[in-house]
Parts: structure tokens; sequence; C-alpha cells
């Protein structure tokens, strides 16, 4: 119920944000908040760390890109095949990837995403490191014009939305709970006559699918796709998010990926501020350091959060209740 509770007071806010902030960040947010959960659902469920899931994000972002500036599609079928497209791709890379287990799982997703990357650097219609730019909104079912900003938000919304719900099914659904079981003891899982793999295999499009979601929602959003959505980096971004927001807890990845975003897009703004009020010069030069401020946030993460923020605050909760439980 508390959750319930939670859930219903972050959707307030949510709605009530494009009225207050900058709705294209804040669509920004909401893409990078589902790519976070998608690559939780296969890390934090079911114990597989990938290294290539920026070949899903990108990959979809770029068949919705030239679906919909080169093909002239209607936006909503650009989106489902740009879904479709990450949902193929993780097929291919999850049935060869889950074949190996441990670190030679994660070297053989980041291979292949590598492999992705290439090919989107090389593709004609992906125009190479120029990217695609220009990438139209057009209308929602030929009725919604998406170029106001406020319209798409409250599309973007529901997405992202829709994707958390299918997220919050899966992993509290009979299919979830085998995940699980799959993460914390594989050998048993197969022991109670369970096909792993398939499972393995499934979540891992899950995950892909839902990534690619994100990737088409956020081209559609921002107007073009470059090749920073398919490089290794984007894979390590989405990482950092998860592990600084929580791994293996539902609304962590969020969070996470909402801190990182921000202190990308707003660290500047930030570091002037502080130089502004404090008279010291050195704030200016933040906005040059997100690699720095984003790697020092993970150290700090590693040694004093190892749930992640989520993951620590929800442990404290757990252990409050059960003090008070013993007195």
């Amino acid at each position: 119920m508390n959750k319930n509770i939670a859930y219903g007071v972050a959707l307030l806010i949510a709605l009530a944000a494009p009225f207050i902030g900058y709705p294209v960040f804040l669509m920004k947010l909401l893409c990078f908040g589902l790519f976070a959960c998608a690559f939780n659902l296969l890390i934090g469920y079911t114990g597989l760390l990938s290294f290539g899931h920026a070949a899903f994000f990108g990959s979809a972002g770029y068949v919705t890109g030239h679906a919909l500036t080169a093909l002239g599609l209607p936006t909503e079928v650009g989106i489902l095949l740009g879904v479709a497209a990450s949902a193929l791709v993780g097929l291919v890379m999850g049935a060869l990837a889950i074949r190996r287990q441990g670190i030679y799982f994660s070297m053989i997703t980041l291979a292949l995403a590598q492999m992705v990357y290439f090919a989107a650097l090389r593709a004609p219609f992906t125009h190479g490191e120029d990217g695609l730019q220009g990438v139209p909104r057009g209308k929602l079912f030929g009725l919604i014009d998406l170029s106001n900003d406020l319209t798409l938000y409250f599309v973007v919304l529901a997405i992202a939305v829709a994707g958390f719900a299918l997220i919050v099914r899966t992993v509290h659904s009979p299919f979830g709970q085998v995940l699980k079981a799959i993460k914390e003891n594989e050998p048993r899982a197969i022991s109670l006559g369970y096909d792993v793999d398939k499972y393995k295999l499934v979540a891992f499009v899950l995950s892909a699918s839902l990534a690619g979601l994100a990737g088409a929602t956020k081209t559609l959003v921002l107007g073009f796709e470059t090749l920073t959505d398919v490089h290794w980096a984007m894979s390590g971004l989405v990482i950092l998010m998860t592990l600084v927001g929580g791994m293996g807890t539902l609304s962590g990845p969020i969070i996470g990926a909402f801190i990182i975003i921000t202190l990308e897009n707003k660290l500047g703004d930030i570091g002037t501020f502080l130089a502004t009020h404090t008279g010291v010069e050195w704030f200016n030069t933040l906005g040059e350091s997100v690699g720095m401020v984003t790697g020092l946030i993970f150290i700090l993460c590693v040694l004093l959060f190892r749930r992640g923020i989520v993951g620590e605050i929800g442990a404290a909760l757990a252990a409050s209740g059960i003090r008070k439980k013993s007195v």
C-alpha cells in the first residue's frame, strides 16, 4: 500500500513538472529512466550483466529516425519499428550470449554491441558521424500534434509509465519469480525443471525491447540520433545509473538516471551558481568535469552505498521496523 501511495505521489509530481521545468529536459529524464529500468530488469532480477545495452537503445533510435525522416511513416509506426529492431537485435545477441556465464557473458554482449556500433558507423541510412538530423515528431495516430513540447511530454510520460508498469508486472509475476530464482541459485532452478536458457533469453529480449522503446522515444523528443547512443560508453552510463540508484529495486534506476543526466546537463549551471555566490572561480570549471564528478559519485556509491540510494534507504527503513518490533 505504501508503494502505491509513493507511485501516486510520483505520478502527480510528474504531471505537474512540465508547468515548472523545461519539458524537453524532463522528457529526456523520462527516457533515460525507462532505459535504466530496462537494464535493471536484466541485471537486478536475472543476474545478467550486459555491457551492450547501448546497441538496443541506439539501434531503435536509428530505425525510428529513419522511418520518420526517409520513409515518412506515422509516428507510432516508427516507434514500433524501432522497438521491433531492438527486440530482433536482442534476440540475436541474447541467443549467442546466454551460452556463457559471468564475465564471459558480459564480454560477448560488449563485443556484439561494438559490431552494432561499427554497423551504425558504416550504414548509409545512419549518415555515419553526422547522424540523423531533423527527425520530425509528426502526429500521434494522425490526431495529436506532437510538435508542441507540452503535448509530447504527456505522451512520453504515458510511454514511460506503461514501460515501468510492464516491468513491475513482470517482476511480480511467476515468470519474474523464476528470474529471481535463476539469479539466486541457477543450479537449483535447473534441478527444479526450469529451462533456464529460455527464461534468460526471454528476459534479455524483453529488456532489449524496453531499452529500444526508450531509445526510440528519445530520438522523437530530441529530433536527432547520433553514434553516441550506440557507443560502449552509453552502456557504461546505464550501468552507473542503475548502481547509483539501487540495483534490484524498482524505482532506484529512475532515481539514478535522474541524478546522472541532471549532472551531465546542469553541472555547468550549478558551478556558475556556486561561483557567483561563493566567489570561488574554480566552480566555473565544473561543467568541464562531468566525467570526474560522475566517477566520484560512482566511487562513493561503491564504498559507502553498496545497495545504491534507494537500496540503502530501504535497508534503513527495514532495520528501523525490526527495532520497533523488538522493542
